[in-house]
Protein backbone atom coordinates (compact mmCIF):
# COMPACT_ATOMS: atom_id res chain seq x y z
CA UNK A 1 0.00 0.00 0.00
CA UNK A 2 1.38 3.69 -0.67
CA UNK A 3 2.33 5.85 1.75
CA UNK A 4 -0.35 8.30 0.40
CA UNK A 5 -3.18 6.05 0.62
CA UNK A 6 -2.47 4.80 4.11
CA UNK A 7 -2.30 8.30 5.55
CA UNK A 8 -5.90 8.69 3.97
CA UNK A 9 -7.20 5.48 5.58
CA UNK A 10 -5.70 6.21 9.21
CA UNK A 11 -7.59 9.61 8.37
CA UNK A 12 -10.52 8.04 7.54
CA UNK A 13 -10.73 5.78 10.05
CA UNK A 14 -10.02 8.62 12.68
CA UNK A 15 -12.83 10.72 11.18
CA UNK A 16 -15.24 7.74 11.64
CA UNK A 17 -14.27 7.43 15.39
CA UNK A 18 -14.33 10.82 15.54
CA UNK A 19 -18.14 10.91 14.39
CA UNK A 20 -18.98 8.11 16.61
CA UNK A 21 -17.95 9.35 19.42
CA UNK A 22 -20.16 12.67 18.56
CA UNK A 23 -23.23 10.44 17.80
CA UNK A 24 -22.60 8.65 21.50
CA UNK A 25 -21.97 12.37 23.22
CA UNK A 26 -25.11 13.56 21.84
CA UNK A 27 -27.14 10.29 22.51
CA UNK A 28 -25.75 10.75 26.04
CA UNK A 29 -28.09 13.57 26.73
CA UNK A 30 -27.89 15.66 30.10
CA UNK A 31 -25.70 14.45 33.33
CA UNK A 32 -27.15 15.49 36.56
CA UNK A 33 -24.76 18.08 38.68
CA UNK A 34 -26.40 18.48 41.61
CA UNK A 35 -30.02 17.97 44.05
CA UNK A 36 -31.32 19.50 46.58
CA UNK A 37 -34.34 18.95 49.03
CA UNK A 38 -36.16 21.96 50.67
CA UNK A 39 -38.98 20.78 53.67
CA UNK A 40 -41.67 23.19 55.08
CA UNK A 41 -44.82 23.17 56.45
CA UNK A 42 -46.40 24.69 53.08
CA UNK A 43 -45.02 22.22 50.42
CA UNK A 44 -41.47 20.84 50.09
CA UNK A 45 -39.38 21.15 46.83
CA UNK A 46 -37.19 19.20 45.24
CA UNK A 47 -34.94 20.55 42.48
CA UNK A 48 -32.66 18.32 40.17
CA UNK A 49 -30.23 20.70 38.31
CA UNK A 50 -28.29 19.41 34.91
CA UNK A 51 -26.17 20.66 31.90
CA UNK A 52 -29.63 20.26 29.88
CA UNK A 53 -33.28 20.33 29.83
CA UNK A 54 -34.75 17.33 31.61
CA UNK A 55 -38.35 15.66 30.20
CA UNK A 56 -40.06 13.64 32.82
CA UNK A 57 -43.05 12.10 33.17
CA UNK A 58 -45.11 11.16 36.85
CA UNK A 59 -47.91 8.93 38.37
CA UNK A 60 -49.29 9.22 41.77
CA UNK A 61 -50.34 6.10 43.20
CA UNK A 62 -52.90 6.01 46.10
CA UNK A 63 -52.44 3.64 48.37
CA UNK A 64 -49.60 3.40 50.04
CA UNK A 65 -49.16 7.59 48.87
CA UNK A 66 -46.65 6.92 46.26
CA UNK A 67 -45.01 9.24 43.69
CA UNK A 68 -43.25 7.83 40.32
CA UNK A 69 -41.52 10.06 38.14
CA UNK A 70 -39.10 9.12 35.37
CA UNK A 71 -36.42 11.45 33.71
CA UNK A 72 -35.67 10.29 30.02
CA UNK A 73 -32.71 10.85 28.03
CA UNK A 74 -30.43 10.06 31.62
CA UNK A 75 -28.10 7.76 33.38
CA UNK A 76 -27.90 7.15 37.09
CA UNK A 77 -24.67 9.13 38.32
CA UNK A 78 -23.25 10.04 41.97
CA UNK A 79 -25.40 13.57 41.80
CA UNK A 80 -28.53 11.81 41.85
CA UNK A 81 -27.83 9.01 43.63
CA UNK A 82 -27.34 11.56 46.83
CA UNK A 83 -31.07 12.57 46.81
CA UNK A 84 -31.49 9.95 48.96
CA UNK A 85 -29.23 10.93 51.95
CA UNK A 86 -31.06 14.16 51.74
CA UNK A 87 -34.17 13.11 52.50
CA UNK A 88 -34.99 14.22 56.71
CA UNK A 89 -37.26 12.60 59.19
CA UNK A 90 -38.77 15.63 60.04
CA UNK A 91 -39.49 16.48 56.11
CA UNK A 92 -43.54 16.95 56.27
CA UNK A 93 -44.75 15.16 53.20
CA UNK A 94 -41.52 12.68 52.29
CA UNK A 95 -40.93 9.43 54.13
CA UNK A 96 -37.93 8.35 51.34
CA UNK A 97 -36.95 7.53 48.43
CA UNK A 98 -35.70 5.27 45.80
CA UNK A 99 -33.63 6.01 42.53
CA UNK A 100 -32.58 3.85 39.92
CA UNK A 101 -31.96 2.69 36.01
CA UNK A 102 -35.30 1.92 34.94
CA UNK A 103 -34.75 1.46 31.66
CA UNK A 104 -31.75 2.28 29.13
CA UNK A 105 -31.67 6.51 29.53
CA UNK A 106 -34.29 6.07 31.76
CA UNK A 107 -33.92 7.07 35.53
CA UNK A 108 -36.82 6.44 38.25
CA UNK A 109 -37.35 8.21 41.57
CA UNK A 110 -40.09 6.68 43.64
CA UNK A 111 -41.12 8.78 46.46
CA UNK A 112 -42.69 7.35 49.45
CA UNK A 113 -44.95 10.01 50.89
CA UNK A 114 -46.52 10.17 54.52
CA UNK A 115 -49.77 11.68 53.05
CA UNK A 116 -51.48 12.18 50.04
CA UNK A 117 -50.09 14.93 47.50
CA UNK A 118 -50.81 17.18 44.55
CA UNK A 119 -47.70 17.30 42.88
CA UNK A 120 -46.24 20.33 40.63
CA UNK A 121 -43.93 19.30 38.14
CA UNK A 122 -42.03 21.93 35.89
CA UNK A 123 -38.40 23.01 34.20
CA UNK A 124 -36.62 26.28 34.98
CA UNK A 125 -34.26 27.50 32.20
CA UNK A 126 -30.98 28.71 33.30
CA UNK A 127 -30.88 31.37 35.71
CA UNK A 128 -28.38 33.33 37.68
CA UNK A 129 -25.71 30.65 39.42
CA UNK A 130 -28.12 27.77 38.20
CA UNK A 131 -28.32 25.33 35.27
CA UNK A 132 -31.21 23.81 34.06
CA UNK A 133 -33.85 22.60 37.03
CA UNK A 134 -36.31 20.11 36.70
CA UNK A 135 -38.59 21.05 40.22
CA UNK A 136 -41.32 19.29 42.24
CA UNK A 137 -42.97 20.70 44.75
CA UNK A 138 -45.38 18.36 46.72
CA UNK A 139 -47.95 20.47 48.13
CA UNK A 140 -50.47 19.05 50.65
CA UNK A 141 -54.14 17.58 49.00
CA UNK A 142 -55.86 19.95 51.35
CA UNK A 143 -54.11 23.61 50.68
CA UNK A 144 -52.69 25.02 54.15
CA UNK A 145 -54.51 28.10 55.41
CA UNK A 146 -52.87 30.60 56.74
CA UNK A 147 -55.02 31.85 59.36
CA UNK A 148 -55.67 28.83 60.54
CA UNK A 149 -52.09 28.01 61.18
CA UNK A 150 -51.89 31.36 62.87
CA UNK A 151 -54.48 30.39 65.29
CA UNK A 152 -53.09 26.92 65.90
CA UNK A 153 -49.91 28.86 66.68
CA UNK A 154 -51.55 31.29 69.02
CA UNK A 155 -53.54 28.13 70.92
CA UNK A 156 -49.97 26.52 71.06
CA UNK A 157 -48.26 29.58 72.32
CA UNK A 158 -51.10 30.08 75.03
CA UNK A 159 -49.62 27.48 77.35
CA UNK A 160 -46.37 29.41 78.09
CA UNK A 161 -48.48 32.26 80.14
CA UNK A 162 -49.58 30.29 82.74
CA UNK A 163 -47.18 28.81 85.59
CA UNK A 164 -45.75 25.31 85.99
CA UNK A 165 -49.23 24.48 88.62
CA UNK A 166 -51.59 26.06 86.23
CA UNK A 167 -52.00 29.81 87.63
CA UNK A 168 -51.42 32.61 85.63
CA UNK A 169 -48.48 34.90 86.53
CA UNK A 170 -49.42 38.05 88.93
CA UNK A 171 -52.27 36.05 90.03
CA UNK A 172 -52.55 34.81 93.27
CA UNK A 173 -54.07 30.61 93.80
CA UNK A 174 -57.48 30.09 94.48
CA UNK A 175 -58.32 33.76 93.54
CA UNK A 176 -60.84 33.69 90.18
CA UNK A 177 -58.75 34.83 86.74
CA UNK A 178 -60.15 36.86 84.70
CA UNK A 179 -61.54 35.93 81.74
CA UNK A 180 -58.78 35.74 79.32
CA UNK A 181 -59.00 37.53 75.49
CA UNK A 182 -58.15 35.67 72.84
CA UNK A 183 -59.35 37.00 69.37
CA UNK A 184 -57.93 34.36 67.98
CA UNK A 185 -59.35 31.94 69.72
CA UNK A 186 -62.63 33.73 69.70
CA UNK A 187 -62.66 33.36 65.45
CA UNK A 188 -61.38 29.60 65.93
CA UNK A 189 -64.63 29.10 67.98
CA UNK A 190 -66.84 31.11 65.70
CA UNK A 191 -65.60 28.93 62.70
CA UNK A 192 -66.84 26.24 64.59
CA UNK A 193 -69.97 27.57 65.52
CA UNK A 194 -70.84 28.27 62.13
CA UNK A 195 -70.54 24.77 61.18
CA UNK A 196 -72.94 23.01 63.49
CA UNK A 197 -76.43 24.37 63.05
CA UNK A 198 -77.57 23.65 66.49
CA UNK A 199 -74.91 25.62 68.35
CA UNK A 200 -75.95 29.50 69.74
CA UNK A 201 -76.00 31.91 67.80
CA UNK A 202 -72.47 33.64 67.83
CA UNK A 203 -70.87 36.88 66.83
CA UNK A 204 -69.03 35.96 62.96
CA UNK A 205 -67.26 37.96 60.67
CA UNK A 206 -68.39 40.52 57.86
CA UNK A 207 -67.19 38.03 54.22
CA UNK A 208 -66.91 40.75 51.55
CA UNK A 209 -65.81 39.65 47.78
CA UNK A 210 -63.41 36.64 47.82
CA UNK A 211 -59.49 37.23 47.65
CA UNK A 212 -57.51 35.47 45.39
CA UNK A 213 -56.63 31.98 45.63
CA UNK A 214 -53.35 31.05 46.70
CA UNK A 215 -50.95 30.30 43.78
CA UNK A 216 -50.10 26.91 43.74
CA UNK A 217 -52.50 25.69 46.27
CA UNK A 218 -56.62 25.28 46.02
CA UNK A 219 -58.60 27.89 46.80
CA UNK A 220 -59.95 28.97 50.68
CA UNK A 221 -62.82 30.53 51.80
CA UNK A 222 -62.34 34.27 51.93
CA UNK A 223 -62.56 36.83 54.91
CA UNK A 224 -63.12 40.15 55.16
CA UNK A 225 -59.94 42.55 54.33
CA UNK A 226 -57.94 44.62 57.32
CA UNK A 227 -59.23 47.59 58.99
CA UNK A 228 -56.05 49.71 58.44
CA UNK A 229 -55.19 53.40 58.35
CA UNK A 230 -56.36 53.10 54.45
CA UNK A 231 -59.29 52.93 55.90
CA UNK A 232 -60.85 56.20 57.89
CA UNK A 233 -63.53 57.86 57.70
CA UNK A 234 -63.13 61.43 56.81
CA UNK A 235 -59.85 60.95 58.70
CA UNK A 236 -61.15 59.97 61.86
CA UNK A 237 -59.74 57.30 63.93
CA UNK A 238 -60.36 54.99 66.71
CA UNK A 239 -58.89 54.48 70.14
CA UNK A 240 -59.03 50.79 70.71
CA UNK A 241 -59.78 47.65 68.41
CA UNK A 242 -61.69 45.14 69.34
CA UNK A 243 -59.42 42.10 67.45
CA UNK A 244 -55.88 41.00 67.74
CA UNK A 245 -53.04 43.37 65.54
CA UNK A 246 -51.65 41.12 63.27
CA UNK A 247 -48.12 42.47 61.73
CA UNK A 248 -47.13 40.28 58.67
CA UNK A 249 -43.21 39.97 58.41
CA UNK A 250 -42.10 38.89 55.00
CA UNK A 251 -38.21 37.90 55.62
CA UNK A 252 -37.04 37.92 51.91
CA UNK A 253 -35.62 35.00 49.29
CA UNK A 254 -35.15 31.50 50.61
CA UNK A 255 -34.96 27.91 49.63
CA UNK A 256 -33.33 28.18 46.03
CA UNK A 257 -33.10 31.63 46.23
CA UNK A 258 -30.36 32.72 48.72
CA UNK A 259 -30.52 36.30 48.35
CA UNK A 260 -27.29 38.29 48.31
CA UNK A 261 -24.19 36.37 49.87
CA UNK A 262 -21.31 38.43 51.27
CA UNK A 263 -17.90 38.45 50.97
CA UNK A 264 -17.30 35.76 53.80
CA UNK A 265 -20.27 33.16 52.36
CA UNK A 266 -23.12 35.20 54.29
CA UNK A 267 -26.27 34.30 52.96
CA UNK A 268 -29.21 37.12 52.57
CA UNK A 269 -31.82 34.68 53.42
CA UNK A 270 -30.43 33.72 56.62
CA UNK A 271 -30.05 36.74 58.17
CA UNK A 272 -33.50 38.61 57.27
CA UNK A 273 -34.72 35.07 58.96
CA UNK A 274 -33.32 35.61 61.98
CA UNK A 275 -33.78 39.00 62.43
CA UNK A 276 -37.69 38.46 61.55
CA UNK A 277 -37.44 35.21 64.29
CA UNK A 278 -36.52 38.12 66.89
CA UNK A 279 -39.08 40.71 65.46
CA UNK A 280 -41.83 38.11 65.97
CA UNK A 281 -40.89 37.77 69.48
CA UNK A 282 -41.37 41.36 70.40
CA UNK A 283 -44.78 41.94 68.43
CA UNK A 284 -46.00 38.45 70.17
CA UNK A 285 -45.07 40.19 73.35
CA UNK A 286 -46.67 43.61 72.76
CA UNK A 287 -50.50 44.98 72.22
CA UNK A 288 -51.90 48.07 70.74
CA UNK A 289 -54.42 50.22 73.11
CA UNK A 290 -54.65 46.71 75.78
CA UNK A 291 -55.21 44.71 72.92
CA UNK A 292 -52.82 41.91 71.76
CA UNK A 293 -50.43 42.02 68.62
CA UNK A 294 -49.35 38.59 66.76
CA UNK A 295 -46.47 38.52 63.83
CA UNK A 296 -47.16 36.47 60.75
CA UNK A 297 -44.53 35.37 58.93
CA UNK A 298 -45.09 34.35 55.21
CA UNK A 299 -41.98 31.84 55.43
CA UNK A 300 -40.79 30.86 58.94
CA UNK A 301 -37.86 28.88 57.65
CA UNK A 302 -35.41 27.97 54.48
CA UNK A 303 -38.35 27.51 51.47
CA UNK A 304 -39.13 29.66 48.78
CA UNK A 305 -42.12 31.78 48.76
CA UNK A 306 -43.11 33.51 45.42
CA UNK A 307 -43.56 37.00 45.40
CA UNK A 308 -47.41 37.69 45.10
CA UNK A 309 -48.29 34.65 46.85
CA UNK A 310 -46.40 36.94 50.34
CA UNK A 311 -48.63 39.33 49.43
CA UNK A 312 -51.82 36.84 48.91
CA UNK A 313 -50.76 35.45 52.45
CA UNK A 314 -50.33 38.50 54.18
CA UNK A 315 -53.94 39.41 52.87
CA UNK A 316 -55.28 36.32 54.13
CA UNK A 317 -54.56 36.62 57.38
CA UNK A 318 -55.82 40.35 57.33
CA UNK A 319 -52.50 41.81 58.48
CA UNK A 320 -52.59 45.43 59.71
CA UNK A 321 -48.96 45.70 58.49
CA UNK A 322 -46.59 44.01 56.09
CA UNK A 323 -42.82 44.53 56.82
CA UNK A 324 -40.48 43.06 54.20
CA UNK A 325 -36.79 42.48 55.56
CA UNK A 326 -33.62 42.05 53.48
CA UNK A 327 -30.07 42.67 53.33
CA UNK A 328 -28.41 45.00 50.39
CA UNK A 329 -25.92 44.04 48.09
CA UNK A 330 -24.22 46.38 45.55
CA UNK A 331 -21.83 45.85 42.75
CA UNK A 332 -19.10 47.34 45.10
CA UNK A 333 -17.98 46.73 48.95
CA UNK A 334 -18.34 50.26 49.35
CA UNK A 335 -22.11 50.64 49.46
CA UNK A 336 -23.05 50.81 52.98
CA UNK A 337 -26.23 52.17 55.06
CA UNK A 338 -29.57 50.63 55.95
CA UNK A 339 -32.93 52.25 54.11
CA UNK A 340 -36.67 51.92 54.37
CA UNK A 341 -38.66 51.58 50.82
CA UNK A 342 -42.44 52.30 50.29
CA UNK A 343 -44.30 51.63 47.22
CA UNK A 344 -44.19 54.01 44.40
CA UNK A 345 -47.13 54.25 41.57
CA UNK A 346 -44.87 56.36 39.08
CA UNK A 347 -41.28 56.42 38.85
CA UNK A 348 -38.92 55.22 41.68
CA UNK A 349 -37.25 57.75 44.12
CA UNK A 350 -33.52 57.38 42.63
CA UNK A 351 -31.98 55.37 40.13
CA UNK A 352 -30.31 53.37 43.27
CA UNK A 353 -33.76 52.54 44.38
CA UNK A 354 -34.81 51.63 40.75
CA UNK A 355 -31.68 49.08 40.42
CA UNK A 356 -32.51 47.22 44.14
CA UNK A 357 -36.20 47.31 42.98
CA UNK A 358 -35.44 45.72 39.83
CA UNK A 359 -33.22 43.31 41.53
CA UNK A 360 -35.98 42.22 44.50
CA UNK A 361 -38.27 41.65 41.58
CA UNK A 362 -36.21 39.05 39.59
CA UNK A 363 -36.52 36.81 42.98
CA UNK A 364 -39.18 34.52 41.51
CA UNK A 365 -37.20 33.37 38.53
CA UNK A 366 -34.15 32.84 40.69
CA UNK A 367 -36.25 30.84 43.71
CA UNK A 368 -38.18 29.13 40.80
CA UNK A 369 -41.76 29.93 39.95
CA UNK A 370 -44.44 27.52 37.97
CA UNK A 371 -46.24 29.97 35.97
CA UNK A 372 -49.13 29.54 34.16
CA UNK A 373 -51.37 30.92 32.58
CA UNK A 374 -54.48 31.73 35.39
CA UNK A 375 -50.77 32.05 37.52
CA UNK A 376 -49.92 35.27 35.68
CA UNK A 377 -53.59 36.75 35.61
CA UNK A 378 -54.13 36.48 39.04
CA UNK A 379 -51.00 37.96 39.75
CA UNK A 380 -51.44 40.81 37.87
CA UNK A 381 -54.59 41.49 39.16
CA UNK A 382 -53.63 41.43 42.51
CA UNK A 383 -50.65 43.14 42.21
CA UNK A 384 -51.84 46.18 40.12
CA UNK A 385 -54.30 47.54 42.79
CA UNK A 386 -51.95 49.47 44.86
CA UNK A 387 -53.73 52.80 46.16
CA UNK A 388 -52.86 56.54 46.94
CA UNK A 389 -53.83 55.90 50.63
CA UNK A 390 -52.07 52.52 51.21
CA UNK A 391 -48.60 54.50 50.08
CA UNK A 392 -49.48 57.32 52.38
CA UNK A 393 -49.42 55.03 54.88
CA UNK A 394 -46.61 53.22 54.04
CA UNK A 395 -44.41 56.16 53.83
CA UNK A 396 -45.70 57.07 57.45
CA UNK A 397 -44.79 53.32 58.48
CA UNK A 398 -41.49 53.99 57.24
CA UNK A 399 -40.22 57.27 58.42
CA UNK A 400 -41.26 55.77 62.22
CA UNK A 401 -38.94 52.80 61.27
CA UNK A 402 -36.36 55.02 59.82
CA UNK A 403 -35.85 56.85 62.93
CA UNK A 404 -35.57 54.35 64.71
CA UNK A 405 -33.09 52.33 62.90
CA UNK A 406 -31.14 55.88 63.21
CA UNK A 407 -31.70 55.95 66.89
CA UNK A 408 -29.64 52.87 67.57
CA UNK A 409 -26.63 54.57 65.88
CA UNK A 410 -27.29 52.68 62.39
CA UNK A 411 -25.81 54.62 59.21
CA UNK A 412 -28.40 55.46 56.28
CA UNK A 413 -28.28 54.80 53.36
CA UNK A 414 -30.68 57.79 52.74
CA UNK A 415 -32.29 59.99 55.01
CA UNK A 416 -35.39 59.53 54.18
CA UNK A 417 -37.79 56.73 53.09
CA UNK A 418 -37.62 55.91 49.24
CA UNK A 419 -40.03 54.47 46.93
CA UNK A 420 -39.91 51.97 43.86
CA UNK A 421 -41.78 49.53 41.82
CA UNK A 422 -41.09 46.85 44.56
CA UNK A 423 -43.59 43.75 43.56
CA UNK A 424 -43.72 42.89 47.60
CA UNK A 425 -45.39 45.68 48.53
CA UNK A 426 -48.32 45.84 46.38
CA UNK A 427 -51.04 44.69 48.43
CA UNK A 428 -53.80 47.38 47.96
CA UNK A 429 -55.29 47.29 51.72
CA UNK A 430 -51.98 47.10 53.93
CA UNK A 431 -48.98 49.68 54.83
CA UNK A 432 -46.76 48.09 53.42
CA UNK A 433 -42.41 48.61 53.87
CA UNK A 434 -39.13 46.66 52.76
CA UNK A 435 -36.53 47.14 55.13
CA UNK A 436 -32.64 46.74 53.81
CA UNK A 437 -31.06 46.32 57.14
CA UNK A 438 -27.20 47.04 55.57
CA UNK A 439 -25.17 46.38 52.70
CA UNK A 440 -24.12 42.74 52.97
CA UNK A 441 -21.94 43.27 50.58
CA UNK A 442 -19.87 45.37 52.57
CA UNK A 443 -17.44 43.59 54.62
CA UNK A 444 -18.20 45.83 57.68
CA UNK A 445 -21.63 45.47 57.58
CA UNK A 446 -21.86 41.91 56.95
CA UNK A 447 -20.06 41.36 59.96
CA UNK A 448 -22.48 43.09 61.92
CA UNK A 449 -25.57 41.45 60.20
CA UNK A 450 -24.36 38.01 61.81
CA UNK A 451 -23.79 39.93 65.11
CA UNK A 452 -26.12 38.66 67.77
CA UNK A 453 -26.12 41.90 69.28
CA UNK A 454 -26.83 43.77 65.93
CA UNK A 455 -29.98 41.73 65.09
CA UNK A 456 -31.11 42.49 68.66
CA UNK A 457 -30.66 46.03 67.85
CA UNK A 458 -32.50 46.36 64.68
CA UNK A 459 -35.50 44.33 66.27
CA UNK A 460 -35.58 46.66 68.87
CA UNK A 461 -35.83 49.64 66.26
CA UNK A 462 -38.53 48.02 63.88
CA UNK A 463 -40.98 47.25 67.23
CA UNK A 464 -40.18 50.73 68.31
CA UNK A 465 -41.07 51.66 64.60
CA UNK A 466 -44.51 49.69 64.60
CA UNK A 467 -45.40 51.39 68.02
CA UNK A 468 -44.62 54.66 66.75
CA UNK A 469 -47.00 54.15 63.41
CA UNK A 470 -49.93 52.62 65.69
CA UNK A 471 -49.80 55.25 68.30
CA UNK A 472 -50.52 57.87 65.22
CA UNK A 473 -52.75 55.64 63.27
CA UNK A 474 -54.57 53.50 65.77
CA UNK A 475 -55.95 50.77 63.89
CA UNK A 476 -60.04 50.97 63.67
CA UNK A 477 -62.45 48.37 64.88
CA UNK A 478 -63.17 45.36 63.12
CA UNK A 479 -66.65 44.83 62.17
CA UNK A 480 -68.18 42.16 63.33
CA UNK A 481 -71.99 40.80 62.59
CA UNK A 482 -74.62 38.07 64.11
Amino acid sequence: MKAGQLKRRVLLQGGSIALLLGVHEIARGATIVAVRVWPAADYTRVTIESDGRLNSQQLVVGSPPRLAVDIDGIELNPALRELVGKIKPGDPYINGLRVGQFAPGVVRIVFDLKQSVAPQVFSLAPVAAYQHRLVLDLYPQQAIDPLEALIAERLRDAPKAAGRDGTVAGIAPGTPAPPAVDPLGELMAQQATRSSPSSPPGQALVVPAPLPPVVGTTPVTPLPPPSSATARNGGATASRTDRIIIVALDPGHGGEDPGAIGPNGTREKDIVLQVAYRLRDRINASSVNGNPMRAFLTRDADFFVPLGVRVQKARRVQADLFVSIHADAFTTPAARGASVFALSQTGASSSAARWLANKENQADKVGGVNVGTHEVQVQRALLDMSTTAQINDSLKLGGAMLGEIRGIGARLHKPRVEQAGFAVLKAPDIPSVLVETAFISNPEEEAKLRSVAYQEDLADALMRGIQRYFAQNPPLARSRQL
